[in-house]
């Protein structure tokens, strides 16, 4: 791939001599020309004849260098020799010290979690991921992992339930989820940001300092949110599976 970079710097060399720019425009575009037939060669090198091989995934999908100040939530990062989904990340400045980002950090090995701190500068190793969406099936009540299931191909997929950290309890038959896999390996698992959930119990009133009082219902998977006083036992309501809060009636 050497020679394709050379193309690029007559053209840079021609700018420099004081070439037209018709001249310079001609040169781009039969160079560009010769670089995607090149390109389109070297990739039959890979398997399968095309950039989509499992070497040329490996090569697309192995790290990028960010800063701490990149880290945002969600991210995969190379920390120690393990990796760690980012599940929070604060910026916050300390004086002299200049800013500096406060991270929650899950390893994806076991779900045990750590805080750290990153300098904004701070080099980090961002592991590039594959989304792939799939349906959840059921919990296997043996080992506790969550089975999904491909749509297209019916291909299943077991992973720890550590995976979606807390939204796990908010699973619903059928839903869809988008599944982060590296090397075909799941490192996170997330769900909707939106669920319908039903209100088994709900208690009594209780005034807040805002204008509308908020009581305490519980779902029916077992959550307690705070909810508006109007909602009784019964109603179907729509829950941030974020932050636990509740967004309407369904």
């Amino acid at each position: 791939m050497r020679h394709l970079g050379k193309r690029f710097s007559a053209i840079l060399r021609s700018y420099i001599d004081g070439a037209s720019s018709a001249t310079i425009r001609r040169d781009y575009r039969t160079s560009v020309s010769h670089i995607n037939s090149d390109v389109y060669r070297w990739a039959h090198h890979f398997p399968g004849g095309s950039l989509s091989g499992p070497l040329w995934s490996k090569m697309q999908l192995r790290y990028a260098r960010f800063t701490g100040g990149d880290v945002r939530p969600g991210n995969v990062i190379e920390r120690r020799g393990k990796l760690f989904e980012v599940v929070k990340a604060q910026h916050t400045t300390q004086g002299r010290g200049g800013a500096i980002i406060q991270v929650e950090l899950r390893d994806v090995d076991n779900g045990s979690k750590v805080n750290e701190r990153l300098r904004t500068d701070e080099p980090v190793e961002k592991i590039y991921v594959r989304e792939k969406s799939f349906s959840y099936l059921y919990t296997d009540d043996e080992t506790g992992n969550i089975v999904l299931m491909e749509p297209e191909t019916y291909t299943q997929l077991e992973v720890p339930s550590h995976l979606f950290g807390e939204s796990v309890v908010f699973l619903q038959d059928d839903m869809k989820v988008t599944v982060q896999l590296y090397d075909e390996r799941p490192l996170s698992v997330s769900i909707p940001n939106r669920v319908m959930c039903t209100v088994t119990e709900a208690a009594q009133t209780i005034k807040g300092s805002g204008p509308t009082p908020y009581k305490r219902v519980l779902l029916d998977n077992g959550v307690i949110v705070q909810v508006p006083a109007h909602v009784t036992a019964g109603d179907k309501i729509f829950i941030n599976t974020t932050d636990r809060s509740y967004i309407g009636r369904a």
